[in-house]
């Protein structure tokens, strides 16, 4: 039976603080799968002079490389200097799994699969004995969700929840991702990651192994 917790953590006292505090409106998200010697990040909701002036800024980076560009967001390798406390490998250290970790307005949100509870206890404790001051958001056990509980943010279940009070899903749609985004009050962009984690979360519950299943419902 695996976790999942949900965290809220500073970024000054984390990883990127200067650079979160530098560009504040961008969104800085880690894509694990790109590269294996150092970490990805997506930085969205900025443009390239934005988001290198914020990498420039920070103290904690050595060096960083701009891998791919598109007209939303821009992909970058991130070097950090030796000694830097590594969010990510803190969260890491017995086994966690990072689902999601995004950094805006000078906070990270993180999603991480623990192997258990008492991993998860483990990875906290890490954490506060490091000055560090947690905000643990929510815990699920992966085989102990049932038909009335999700384990879908928050912020995702509200974008679905409007999506389909504004007729989203219907055919004609009665609501474009523009408007849907502009009431909820966040970006078009904001609102396409938010639904695409809600799917991919949707269908990894579904998608689950049936001896999971079974446990689940």
């Amino acid at each position: 039976m695996s976790t999942i917790a949900e965290f809220r953590l500073p970024a000054a006292q984390t990883t990127l603080g200067t650079a979160l505090e530098y560009a504040p409106e961008a969104t800085f998200e880690l894509e694990s799968s790109v590269s294996k010697t150092c970490p990805s990040l997506w930085v969205s909701e900025v443009g390239r002079d934005t988001a290198v002036a914020a990498f420039e800024t920070d103290p904690s980076v050595a060096e960083y490389e701009l891998l791919v560009e598109t007209k939303s967001r821009l992909l970058f390798d991130v070097t950090f200097v030796e000694g830097t406390m590594r969010l990510r490998d803190e969260l890491l250290a017995n086994g966690g799994s990072v689902l999601e970790m995004w950094g805006t307005d000078g906070w990270w949100q993180v999603r991480v699969r623990f192997p258990d509870r008492d991993t998860l206890v483990e990875a906290y404790d890490r954490l506060e004995a490091s000055g560090i001051s947690v905000d643990l958001r929510r815990v699920s056990d992966v085989s102990g969700v049932t038909g009335e509980e999700t384990r879908l943010t928050p912020q995702q279940q509200e974008a679905l929840e409007a999506a389909l009070e504004h007729g989203y899903f219907e055919i004609p749609r009665g609501i474009s991702m523009e408007e849907l985004a502009e009431e909820l009050g966040i970006s078009h962009q904001a609102l396409s990651e938010r639904f695409r984690r809600a799917y991919e979360t949707l269908v990894d519950d579904e998608l689950q192994p049936a001896s999971e299943q079974s446990n689940v419902r």
